[in-house]
């Protein structure tokens, strides 16, 4: 309900209320979101927490991981030169995601930079295809669409710079999925996404739904190769340190053991 309006709004965010508050414990997937639903009364600090440092699962280390030999051989697949740069978008096709966005964006770097490509991955559930195609058709030979698929991280590794322009989204566990490959993300800034990104630290954060600011991090991204690659180097290890599924297992683990009585499962 974040991004609508009127009364869908209300009833969308009544619901949130009234499930809050008759469950017993609340798990929020990011500190951010977790104070934006408290500032919105629709949980309670009391009853709400966020396991570790967030996100629903962590990221598997050794499934996203850096593979110079796998970038090669989906950089043949695709037909992307060695020395392009790849931005990445992974996700469902959906207006608030921010893909037509990341398109308009797209179609301004594209044109001033030849070796800048855009590969997009994941299901068109709002028939979005048409459009990025028409919006980028200036660079339309270096558009690519991989649709959906069942390993991420290989395409992943074929990229450079993911970019995540959403316009609401709970933490963002593509970006530290992305992070764990050794690239770093352009986001928008808000709630869930802060999380994920430490600005200009691992990634960049732009405003949400800015097309010119979008567009203005990509350029940075292309411009300046040795900052792109040091935040790559410090996304990868802070998804190892903050976000790694051991750590959140561990986490969710010790919730558990501190809320469900010590005598389940030891009735005779």
């Amino acid at each position: 309900w974040a991004t609508r309006s009127g009364l869908a709004r209300l009833l969308l965010k009544t619901a949130d209320r009234v499930l809050a508050r008759l469950a017993t414990h609340v798990l929020v997937d990011s500190p951010s979101q977790r104070d934006f639903l408290v500032r919105a009364g629709v949980v309670s600090a009391k009853k709400s927490r966020v396991l570790a440092n967030g996100s629903i699962c962590g990221v598997d280390t050794l499934r996203f991981r850096p593979d110079p030999e796998l970038r090669r051989r989906i950089r043949q697949l695709l037909d992307i030169p060695e020395g392009a740069v790849v931005f990445l978008y992974v996700g469902r096709f959906k207006v608030d995601k921010g893909v037509l966005d990341l398109a308009r964006a797209f179609g301004r770097l594209g044109t001033d930079y030849g070796h800048a490509f855009l590969l997009v991955v994941g299901p068109d559930e709002e028939g979005l295809g048409p459009r990025i195609q028409e919006i980028c058709s200036p660079v339309a030979g270096r558009l690519r669409f991989a649709g959906c698929v069942a390993a991420p991280q290989q395409y992943m590794a074929a990229a450079d710079v993911l970019c995540l322009p959403s316009y609401r989204e709970g933490f963002g566990s593509v970006v530290i999925e992305a992070a764990s490959v050794g690239i770093p993300a352009v986001g928008s800034n808000i709630y869930g996404v802060t999380d994920a990104i430490e600005s200009g630290v691992t990634g960049l954060l732009h405003i949400a739904g800015d097309v010119a600011d979008l567009h203005s991090k990509m350029k940075l991204m292309m411009d300046d190769q040795e900052s792109r690659l040091r935040m790559g180097a410090n996304a990868r290890l802070r998804a190892g340190r903050r976000f790694s599924k051991e750590l959140v297992t561990s986490a969710l683990l010790e919730f558990y053991g501190s809320v469900v009585p010590k005598t389940v499962g030891h009735v005779a």
